[in-house]
């Protein structure tokens, strides 16, 4: 029906007719795939969720006399040196180290609550943030430390580059056991007590693109309010995931790495955050457009939260694979209420369904005003790859 290249050209001259998924959904049921196909040329899908595998790469520009760092800390968080002289990466989910002045507070107590994703997301602000180094003295670098405050405009770079987000599908987390579980889906209740989901089912992207035809390296996305990429196949991607009829998966599938420039993000779009006795991280919108090339792009756009699945998983048995209750669709879990073994148990999202229409209606926004064009991948991501486990026992050291 239309190329990419084609779409672009409508979009500069601000012609490009562009709907939200949710938008798509309702048209479809009013007018029918074939008729929305034709009158649509760009779907824009979004979420607003905790991402934890995130982090931010800095470089924070050579001192006089120059120092190799090789142990740093931003406001009391590590973050990793082990690049050149003063390359950072600073994890989402990094936590404070207690043992330093600046990882604790005014009044001594120590910021439990505070981790790589609160300093990621207030250089975003704009925020001044406190950095500690150590160097490694050598005939290039003579000095041993280095002590400052930066901000996103005092460094050279400074960009999120994420080895896992946009999870397509996940599971949905319960507590069997007798006492409370706090976890990365948050606080679970003992005896059933409450069920968390962290997808946003429907209008999450990569459930409208499930075999990931129009989504590949060099997809030109919606980033934490800025302009970002797919750099890669996310880790623990897993296409090969069990799928429904309408080809999306049972449980956590695809993955993708992003990368994108943090000096352009917005600070609604990056917010730390704190998962109660677990662990800090960062929540992120995530925007991803949909060319319409084809009506199959509009069938797979077209599913809705009832059509779509995910597993209902006990976290009170300590395994990797854990027993589980069944299927429920989203469109039981958004209802509030669930039904495992004839008991009824509250549900609740990580994810803000808010938010994440709000992330869809800005990506259009962007296109309908010429600013944001479209990408042809570069290469399609992989549709073959296992999940593989560590299940052996680990070796022994004789000391014989």
């Amino acid at each position: 029906m239309a190329s990419i290249a084609e779409i672009n050209d409508k979009i500069q001259r601000q012609q490009a007719v562009v709907w939200t998924v949710e938008e798509l959904k309702a048209k479809v049921q009013d007018m029918g795939v074939t008729k929305a196909a034709k009158s649509v040329d760009v779907i824009t899908t979004g979420t607003f969720e905790p991402m934890e595998s995130s982090g931010a790469i800095l470089n924070i520009g050579h001192t006089d006399p120059p120092i190799k760092i090789r142990q740093c800390w931003l406001d009391g968080v590590p973050a990793y040196s082990g690049f050149g002289a003063v390359d950072l990466y600073l994890g989402a989910t990094q936590v404070a180290d207690y043992s330093t002045p600046h990882g604790e507070s005014s009044d001594g107590e120590e910021v439990r609550e505070r981790g790589g994703g609160h300093v990621i997301a207030d250089l975003i602000a704009g925020k001044a943030v406190h950095l500690r180094a150590l160097g490694q003295v050598t005939d290039c670098y003579s000095r041993a430390s280095f002590e400052t405050t930066i901000t996103k405009d005092s460094i050279n770079q400074f960009y999120l580059f994420n080895p896992r987000n946009l999870y397509q599908n996940f599971i949905v987390g319960v507590n069997g056991g007798d006492r409370p579980l706090y976890t990365y889906l948050g606080p679970l209740q003992p005896h059933l007590g409450n069920a968390v989901y962290s997808n946003p089912g429907a209008i999450s992207p990569l459930m409208n693109d499930p075999d990931l035809q129009l989504i590949g390296i060099g997809t030109r996305i919606f980033l934490g309010g800025g302009i970002g990429y797919v750099a890669w196949e996310g880790t623990q991607h897993f296409p090969l995931q069990k799928r429904l009829p309408n080809r999306t998966p049972v449980g956590p599938a695809a993955t993708l790495a992003l990368i994108g420039n943090a000096k352009q993000m917005n600070p609604r779009w990056v917010r730390g955050c704190y998962f109660k006795s677990y662990g800090p991280g960062l929540m992120l919108g995530v925007g991803v457009p949909l060319p319409v090339l084809n009506e199959e792009v509009v069938a797979h756009c077209a599913v809705q939260d009832q059509d779509l699945v995910a597993p209902v998983v006990d976290f009170s048995i300590p395994r990797r694979v854990r027993p589980t209750f069944g299927l429920v669709s989203y469109a039981q879990l958004k209802s509030g209420r669930i039904t495992i073994d004839g008991k009824t148990v509250r549900t609740a999202p990580l994810a803000s369904v808010y938010l994440s229409r709000l992330v869809a209606q800005e990506l259009k926004q962007w296109i309908e005003a010429g600013t944001f064009t479209l990408t042809e991948p570069v290469a399609h991501l992989p549709n073959d790859r296992m999940f593989l486990a560590q299940d052996r026992l680990g070796s022994q050291i004789s000391l014989d």
